[in-house]
This record gives structure tokens, C-alpha cells and sequence, in this order.
């Protein structure tokens, strides 16, 4: 079963909590602050797998959790970091965030690593806040929670050629006969269901890799038939092969089918039609194609188009040498490798301001922030000292001097995510 697209969900491990002891030995004097750092917790990370086709396997695997990194201990001990998971997905695979819409990586290469869940970064313990003015603190932080967050894999076939064109035109029955591809075939439009690939062989040592892609029809773009389902999969392909049922069996019209294709590959993605094309002219063994052809060739201006019958493997020589040759040059180009190069900003995230302060109905101010949010994570509010260090922060921040201005008074309620604090002036 070919699965190209899923939703799961990701959820990397919280730091360990930093540990809050002292050293209690006999004949050891002034044993002083021992609390050790907490471990980080797992990442989650995916890694392109040639070996893989489908993605599949995600539709038994809904959720992946990572473990928490271990508490700091007493003795300077610190917690052990919990083990990275490493998931492997097919080469092709873009991970996007599924609320956010933002792509976080996109995997083209064999082994190639995207972090999509990082894992917090553990507390330190007391034992790290020891100074010469505070030899004995109390304070110890609490790890950071890691990254969870939904996320959308979609799997975008990489193949140097796509086979494109209208239900039935003979795309797997050629992809059959130039590859060792086993594609269903039948008398009956939309048999392709997923794409079929193929490694084909030129004769002079050189080889690319081609995909039988689902037939399109008028309104692929919007959805209709099997729509952008599959019309996606030819994003990544260098040469587009056009092919044109020349017979004009099923009452079709060459001419139209040729450009009813290019209108959805240009309203899918307006770029695929400055990819180099081959037009292939199919079934030029049934008699109404000689005529049709010079119609095509009349009314388009395409010169090179290339006739061929892949039901009686005629001139398929030259159109697999033509393939090679345009894809040579496309390489020399390097194209479309220096435009999936900018597409992607792989674990790109920005940043937010240090904090905002505002005002709800019922006159509490509410302050949040990316800072704030970092800080309020770390502490243990269970903790005397570690709550006074917060406040000190905080107030490093700005924030008192900024709910000054905004008329805070001595005593109002300044509410800071699920905490509410009166504010001392």
C-alpha cells in the first residue's frame, strides 16, 4: 500500500530537574552545595532511508514520545540525558508543522538528519549557583519541557523523469516496457493509483530514474480526479515527459489534452512549466495517428515531438536517448537543486519579543513572552529562593519598570501564565 501523506504527532523529552542538596558526610567540613544538573531529554529526529517507498508505517505509529532526561543528584551527580529517536522516512519526505504550517526540514539525501522535536535542556542544580557571596544556595531550576507538536509528513516522489498526461494515454505501459517497473495496466482510466518507479538502463552506461505519475484531468489542481494528490510528485522531478494518446481514442482531442495538462501544471505550481519537456506522441501504430499528429504539429509549433508506440516498443531508443541527453543538460544547469536549496529554512524559528504586558475586563495584567516563558519553565515555584531569583529576573528584565508605566499600582494582580502575583512596589 503507497501512503504519501500523514498527520502524527511528536513529543521530545523534558529536561531533568536540577537537584537541591547538600553534602552530609562524616569528616567532610563545610560540605556545601551538592546538587547536580538534570540530564537533557531526547530529541526526535528523522532520517532519510533509501531503502524505504512509503510512509506507511506512520499509520501505526501516530505518536512518538521521547523519554525525560534524569533528575540531578546528590554528590554533584548529574542525571543521565535520555537516548535520542531516530525515525527513518523515505527520501523525498518534507516535514511541515502541522499548526503552524511551517516546513521544518525537507530530507532529499540518504542519512540525512532533520531534528524535529529538540529535547529540553536539563536544570542546574544548587550546586551551580554557588558563589562567593551565596556559598550555600538553595535555588535549583527545573529542566525545560521539550518540543511536541503535530506534524504533517508528506512524502514527494524523487525521480529524474515524471511521466505526465491524461488517464489511459499509455503512461504505465511505457514505463513497463523501458523499466523493470510492473505498474497495473487495464483498459480503464485512473488504474495508476500511486507512482510507479523505474530505473531505466540507456545502453551507453548512463541510467535516470523515471515515475509513472497517476493520470491528470481538467481540474487536477482544484482537486478533481485524484487531483493535487499526485499532482505534487512531479515537483521534484527534473524533465517532464508529455504523453498525447495520438490516436484520439475515447472521443479525446490531442491538441486540447495537451493543453488542459499544461494549464494544471501551471496552476499547481506556475515554475513546472519551465522545466525542459519532452511531447511524446503514444499509439502511433493505430491508424488515425499519422493524421493527427500532423494536426498536433500544425496547430503547436512542436517541431521535436517524438512519435513512438510503446504497446510495440517502436522508437523507444530514441526517446530514451533524448531523455538522457536533456537530463544532461539539466544537471550541467544544477536548476533545480539551487531552487530546493532556498525553499526550506531547515529549524527555523523566530524569535519573539522578551516579554508583553497586557490588560484583561477585569484589570489584571497579564505578561507573557518568549523570555518570561524560558525563565518561568526553570523555576520551582515550591521554592523560596528559586521564586526570589525569578522575581529578580524578571525585574531585570523590565517588566516592574514597564507595569509601572502602564499604571500597575502596589498590590494590583499581575498574572504570569498560570501563576498570579501582587505586585509589591
Amino acid at each position: 500500500m503507497f501512503v504519501d501523506s500523514v498527520k502524527i504527532y511528536v513529543k521530545a523529552g523534558n529536561g531533568g530537574n536540577g537537584g537541591s542538596y547538600f553534602l552530609h558526610e562524616k569528616y567532610v567540613a563545610m560540605g556545601g552545595p551538592s546538587g547536580g544538573n538534570g540530564g537533557k531529554g531526547g530529541s526526535i529526529l528523522f532520517v532519510g532511508d533509501e531503502g524505504l517507498t512509503t510512509l506507511l508505517d506512520f499509520r501505526f505509529r501516530k505518536k512518538i514520545v521521547a523519554e525525560n532526561g534524569q533528575n540531578g543528584m546528590d554528590k554533584n551527580m548529574f542525571g543521565k540525558s535520555a537516548k535520542d529517536i531516530y525515525v527513518k522516512v523515505p527520501i523525498g519526505t518534507t516535514i511541515i508543522d502541522d499548526d503552524t504550517k511551517q516546513t521544518i526540514g525537507d530530507i532529499t539525501k540518504h542519512n540525512q538528519e532533520v531534528v524535529v522535536a529538540s529535547g529540553g535542556r536539563g536544570g542546574k542544580g544548587n550546586a551551580a549557583f554557588a558563589t562567593s557571596r551565596n556559598p550555600a544556595p538553595e535555588i535549583a531550576e527545573k529542566g525545560l519541557p521539550g518540543v511536541e507538536r503535530n506534524v504533517l509528513l508528506e512524502l514527494k516522489v524523487l525521480a529524474d523523469v515524471g511521466l505526465v498526461g491524461f488517464p489511459s494515454v499509455g503512461k504505465s505501459t511505457l514505463i513497463s516496457v523501458i523499466s523493470a517497473a510492473k505498474p497495473k495496466i487495464a483498459a480503464y482510466p485512473f488504474t495508476t493509483l500511486h507512482p510507479n518507479l523505474g530505473v531505466v538502463g540507456v545502453g551507453d552506461g548512463r541510467s535516470f530514474i523515471i515515475a509513472d505519475l497517476p493520470g491528470l484531468i481538467e481540474g487536477a489542481s482544484k482537486g478533481a480526479g485524484l487531483g493535487i494528490q499526485f499532482l505534487k510528485h512531479i515537483e521534484r522531478t527534473r524533465v517532464i515527459v508529455h504523453i498525447i494518446d495520438m490516436s484520439a481514442t475515447d472521443g479525446r482531442n490531442p491538441i486540447s489534452d495537451y493543453y488542459a495538462i499544461r494549464n494544471e501544471l501551471a496552476s499547481y505550481q506556475a515554475d513546472l512549466l519551465t522545466r525542459p519537456e519532452i511531447v511524446v506522441a503514444n499509439k502511433m501504430d493505430l491508424p488515425t495517428s499519422v493524421k493527427n499528429l500532423e494536426a498536433f504539429i500544425k496547430e503547436t509549433n512542436i517541431t521535436d515531438i517524438i512519435p513512438i508506440s510503446a504497446y510495440t516498443k517502436t522508437n523507444l531508443q530514441t526517446l530514451i536517448y533524448k531523455i538522457a541527453d536533456t537530463l544532461e543538460e539539466v544537471k550541467k544547469l544544477k536548476v533545480l537543486e539551487s531552487k530546493q536549496e532556498n525553499v526550506v529554512e531547515y529549524n527555523f524559528v523566530p524569535k519573539g519579543p522578551a516579554f508583553t504586558i497586557t490588560k484583561d475586563p477585569q484589570g489584571i495584567y497579564h505578561v507573557e513572552g518568549e523570555m518570561v516563558k524560558k525563565l518561568f519553565e526553570r523555576t520551582d515555584f515550591n521554592n523560596e529562593a528559586s521564586v526570589k531569583l525569578f522575581a529578580k529576573k524578571i525585574k531585570d528584565l523590565g517588566v516592574d519598570e514597564k507595569l509601572r508605566d502602564l499604571g500597575v499600582k502596589n498590590g494590583d494582580l499581575v498574572c504570569i501564565f498560570d501563576y498570579e502575583f501582587e505586585f509589591i512596589d
